[in-house]
């Protein structure tokens, strides 16, 4: 049993955590990266810095002068080959500096791997580690879904089984989002504003097989602010739209693999809609609100794991 200090850099969330093992308490110190009113993304570059500069006192508040055991950081975003994002240099330079002065051991994993440890710990479902289960990981980078198993090698030994072929989801909630006059990203916003919104015509998603695609979207979205409908409505479409898409992929994989757990990651799955009607209608398992966006909380948990085992 022991304190583990977990490092994210993604994209836009500049994460750190700790975590004990026994009591399974944890502190979750996170910032998301500043991206100009009107904007719909943020150089490589330009979040590399932000990284930079914020990670000293995001560690600081994660840590709070506590002793580490070992530390793990996220270092691409898929464990797959010639996956690679700049972000992740800031996380692991500061994971590596302070593993070499404190005679600390450092794990390494993928971002994506600490967005399903994340969920399963959230969902009380960390006994799944070591059987099969298919995890989604829905965000503005990722659209995927995964058959899943346990590898010590990268904690998680994933396959692909279904996709978006165009837009990933995320993109299109910030994108109609940024339309509707809110700030990126718009996942917050576009879920508090679709709960006053109202849609019951008939809408046509694009799935084939599992795999989706989500660019008609936003094209709609557009047609229907052009048309004067209440900002508000093209909201709950928008959420209506993805957890149709979700729940029609999901429908697919369980045609093709069986009663498998489904486990749900990823910022766009702590919306409010989709979580209640899928864990009611598939008996999914998903990541808490709190941890289902962009967090290090995850990766500490992996490396407790492996750290112990």
């Amino acid at each position: 049993m022991g304190r583990y200090l977990g490092i994210d850099t993604s994209n836009y969330t500049t994460s750190a955590a700790r975590f004990d093992s026994e009591s399974r308490d944890f502190v979750n110190s996170r910032r998301l990266l500043p991206v100009e009113k009107g904007s719909i993304g943020l150089r490589q570059s330009d979040a590399l810095f932000h990284h930079t500069k914020a990670l000293p006192e995001i560690i600081s508040a994660a840590c709070d002068g506590s002793y580490i055991d070992a530390i793990g950081v996220s270092d691409k975003p898929r464990a797959v080959e010639g996956s690679y994002m700049p972000c992740f240099l800031a996380g692991v330079s500061a994971a590596s500096a302070i593993a070499s002065a404190t005679g600390t051991k450092l794990y390494k994993f993928s971002h994506q791997a600490g967005h399903i440890a994340a969920a399963l710990f959230s969902a009380n479902k960390l006994d799944l580690i070591g059987q099969r289960f298919i995890s989604f990981h829905i965000s503005g980078g990722t659209t995927e879904a995964l058959l899943t198993e346990y590898d010590k090698n990268d904690f998680f030994k994933t396959t692909l089984v279904a996709k978006s072929l165009d837009l990933k989801m995320g993109q299109a909630v910030d994108r109609v989002g940024v339309l509707l006059g809110m700030s990126f990203p718009a996942g917050k916003e576009l879920d508090v504003l679709s709960q006053n919104g109202s849609w019951n015509k008939k809408i046509r998603i694009s799935v084939k097989g599992a795999d989706c695609s989500i660019s008609g979207l936003e094209n709609k979205a557009k047609e229907l602010l052009s048309s004067g409908v209440p900002h508000e409505d093209i909201a709950f479409f928008t959420i209506k739209y993805l957890c149709e898409t979700v729940d029609s992929m999901t429908s697919s994989l369980k045609e093709e693999y069986g009663n498998l757990p489904f486990v749900f990651a990823g910022g766009v799955m702590s919306n409010s809609y989709i979580r209640k009607v899928i864990t009611e209608k598939h008996g999914a398992f998903f990541a808490s609100a709190q941890l289902s966006s962009d967090n290090a909380v995850g990766t500490a948990v992996m490396t407790s794991i492996l750290h112990e085992s």
